[in-house]
């Protein structure tokens, strides 16, 4: 592990310094070892399930030819070696020697006989044929049942499978993997999902926020963020609308409700992939508008900003966040100050309020970010409006036509908002609050919780109690929720508010948004 983190000079000088030459003889011979000595001596036998010769074949990628059964029985073996210290070198070469499709195939249906059997935790190593082998398609199917699995009692599966997404490590896994983090019913998988996009992130050398910017798929869109399903005679265009839903132009650009069916003269092989594409695109496009769109709405009440170049590089030219950016207007900051409002055109440009080209600049001190309404000029806030009516672009949430609110002089000299003291809600919206940028409390007795928490940029914290409280494990025993006290302030040890503040010092879009969300919440 040394050696391999860089240390190995380091190794060799300290074992000079006994002065015996079997020192250094029999630290090379480690060191040298070949890695597919590495494995234990002793393994457990092969489970009942396991009936290899049932499923998919593994097949060389160099001749096609099927691996023999004794290969097989091997490939399990090395599949149940432990894998505390990484992947075993050789089921690298497999996965280097076998076609990936056939690999996958035969690793999903090990996975399904596992499951027929009961899923026998000691029979865990199941997981590190899915680590090892498994693809997007495994990563999609894997992830309902990890959303499944807390509310079975299998926590411990649940995170299991999460650390299955992490090896995986494509765009698609980690969006997967990133979503549980934003959104699942189980706070104890979820927080464990977060904990896991943060020790991705940290390996990476970034922030959670920068690794999302990052791993959003492009789902084999061109660089103009479209798609061309071909039929042969016949090709259709695809095209995605303010909530990343695609949908089909024809040749003559006339938008159609669905991919038209096959013709007669149209080639039946190109008709039935372009269908099995525009099939996967919408799935996995659905997948992915809600943590997007979710992602630049918080963005935008946060004031998050972007530089220059990663704004253009996983936004603005990013093959399907593109379809959203482009929708929304944008603010061009200079040292943190608002410099212009301006808005993406669809070769990537960038106009202003009259609609004439920006030149936007280059400097450290440049960032971008989604302008909140409560920093637009009135007139800019018209003249978009104007823009965007004309060419009937309509925006992925509420941004030129957003409520906005303020604190009265009475709430802005207390620690508390009490406007909706006593107000009943049903326990759905409640739960809802988890897509504006809220948090569930700690789980207290019984599993329930009572708080629901949001972070403001500087650290504190707003706290929204309610009654009877909400248990995590029957979220529908209560139908209704009474909102009791909202309260302001720091961060306490167990992620409530510690010491008050007043509302005053909540920023006008702060206090505007937290209103928002409250005013949702009773209607």
């Amino acid at each position: 592990m040394m050696a391999g983190a860089g240390h190995e000079a380091l190794l060799i000088e300290v074992a000079a310094r006994y002065q015996q030459p079997a020192v250094l003889v029999a630290l090379r011979a480690m060191l040298n070892q070949d890695p597919l000595d590495l494995f234990p001596a002793k393994f457990g036998a092969a489970p009942a399930f396991w009936t290899p010769h049932s499923w998919t074949r593994p097949r060389l990628a160099s001749n096609g030819k099927a691996l023999p059964d004794a290969a097989l029985d091997a490939l399990g073996a090395m599949l149940r070696f432990p894998q505390t210290e990484g992947v075993y070198a050789g089921l690298d070469q497999v996965r280097q020697a076998c076609t990936p499709a056939c690999l996958t195939a035969f690793a999903w249906e090990l996975f399904c006989e596992w499951q027929e059997d009961g899923m026998d935790s000691k029979e865990n190593w199941v997981f590190n044929a899915l680590r090892v082998f498994g693809d997007d398609d495994v990563a999609r199917k894997l992830t309902a049942l990890i959303r499944s699995w807390p509310g079975a009692g299998q926590h411990a599966r649940a995170v299991a499978g999460l650390d299955v997404l992490a090896a995986i490590g494509t765009d698609t896994a980690m969006l997967l993997l990133n979503g549980i983090a934003h959104r699942v019913k189980f706070k104890g998988l979820q927080e464990s999902a977060r904990e896991k996009i943060r020790q991705i992130a940290e390996a990476r050398n970034m922030t959670a926020e920068e690794l999302e910017d990052r791993i959003v798929p492009d789902l084999g869109l061109d660089d103009d963020g479209a798609l061309l399903l071909d039929f042969g005679p016949r090709q259709f265009r695809v095209g995605f609308d303010e909530t990343l839903k695609p949908y089909v132009r024809d040749q003559d650009g006339a938008r159609l409700a669905e991919l038209p069916k096959p013709k007669p003269g149209d080639d039946a092989e190109l008709a039935r992939a372009a269908a099995e594409r525009y099939k996967l695109l919408k799935k996995d496009a659905r997948a992915i508008a809600a943590q997007q769109v979710l992602r630049l709405e918080v963005a935008m009440c946060a004031r998050r900003r972007w530089q220059t170049v990663v704004f253009n590089t996983f936004l603005a030219g990013h093959p399907l966040v593109r379809h959203l950016v482009q929708r929304l207007v944008w603010g061009v900051y200079v040292d943190g100050r608002l410099e212009s409002c301006v808005r993406v055109d669809p070769d990537g440009g960038f106009t202003n309020a009259g609609d004439d080209a920006y030149a936007l600049g280059t400097g450290d001190d440049v960032r971008i970010g989604v302008v909140h309404l409560l920093e637009m000029p009135a007139a800019d806030v018209a003249a978009f409006g104007q823009l965007f009516a004309d060419y009937e672009l309509m925006q992925p949430f509420a941004q030129l036509g957003r409520d906005t609110y303020a604190l009265t002089s009475a709430e802005l000299a207390s620690d508390r908002l009490q406007r909706w003291d006593g107000v009943v809600v049903p326990t759905g919206r409640v739960l809802g609050l988890t897509n504006r940028g809220w948090r569930r409390g700690r789980t207290q007795e019984h599993s329930y919780a009572w708080e629901f928490t949001k972070a403001c940029d500087d650290g504190r914290l707003v706290e929204l109690s309610i009654t009877p409280g909400i248990m995590l494990t029957l979220t529908d025993e209560h139908d209704e929720q009474t909102l009791k006290q909202v309260s302001f302030g720091s961060t306490g040890r167990h992620g409530r508010v510690d010491k008050s503040a007043p509302l005053a010092a909540l920023d006008p879009i702060a206090a505007s948004e937290l209103i928002r969300d409250l005013q949702w919440l009773g209607a």
